[in-house]
């Protein structure tokens, strides 16, 4: 089947928007008032974000469900000459295609979520909750360890995922979910762990022009740690990878 850039754009915002809807959903669901799931825990989101990754690399499976641009970015670091998908080379015109789709996916993603809870939105809360829902943000702020805490969650992501394709298995995008859900239980403590740039700037953005009542700063100031981290992890997962296959 030939698969073109279209067909890598279409898949990749499809995706990257039922990640961010159902992941950014659970967010919702946990912490914003009055709803259903209100705190329902951090496991909870863990194993939200975990299976909104399953649904996403399902919707995705034609452009090969990036959905992530360190994902695409150390893909590219472990194989530069190669393709992404059968007919797809690795070149400027195909990066920007998956980076283009996923940063739109997920700022789609964001605002269908923000529909999904509108109501719970209008409610009364504290700035920060409402801005969570949307991005990531550090327990304790401190710039260098939150950037080191993003590259190593990242490296693990895309150094596993490098590492699915090498090795056979019948799990599929489970496999995927539940590492998402690992690395959020294990590593995602101090920063609730972006490991995607699209998945937090993407939503920052729609944070940033939605009329939320209330929703106070969208905190650019730490904006970068989540997008430079994962992509440095990203890279240097790829990288590796190379070096030990």
């Amino acid at each position: 089947m030939d698969v073109t850039l279209t067909d890598i754009f279409v898949s990749e915002v499809i995706g990257t928007a039922l990640l961010l809807l159902l992941g950014a959903g659970v967010v919702a669901n946990v912490i914003l008032p009055r709803t259903k799931g209100f705190n329902g825990g951090w496991l909870l989101i863990n194993f939200g974000w975990g299976l909104a990754v399953f649904v996403g690399v399902f919707a995705a499976w034609k452009s090969g469900a990036h959905l992530n641009p360190a994902v695409t970015l150390g893909l590219v670091a472990n194989n530069p000459g190669g393709d992404f998908v059968e007919g797809v080379p690795i070149d400027a015109a195909s990066i920007a295609t998956y980076l283009g789709a996923e940063l739109l996916g997920a700022f789609i993603g964001a605002i269908l979520a923000w529909a999904a809870y509108k109501q719970h939105f209008d409610e009364p809360a504290d700035p920060a909750t409402k801005l969570a829902v949307f991005s990531t943000g550090p327990a304790i702020r401190s710039y260098g360890w939150n950037f080191l805490t993003e590259v190593l969650g990242t490296f693990v992501l895309v150094y596993i995922v490098i590492q699915f394709g090498n090795t056979p298995h019948e799990m599929g995008p489970l496999a995927v979910a539940l590492l998402v859900v690992g690395i959020g239980a294990s590593l995602g403590g101090p920063t609730g762990y972006a490991i995607n740039p699209a998945r937090d700037l993407g939503p920052r953005i729609a944070h940033a022009i939605l009329p939320i009542p209330g929703k106070g700063s969208s905190d650019w100031g730490y904006a970068w740690v989540p997008v430079v981290g994962p992509i440095v992890g990203g890279v240097l997962a790829g990288l590796l990878a190379a070096a030990v296959a």
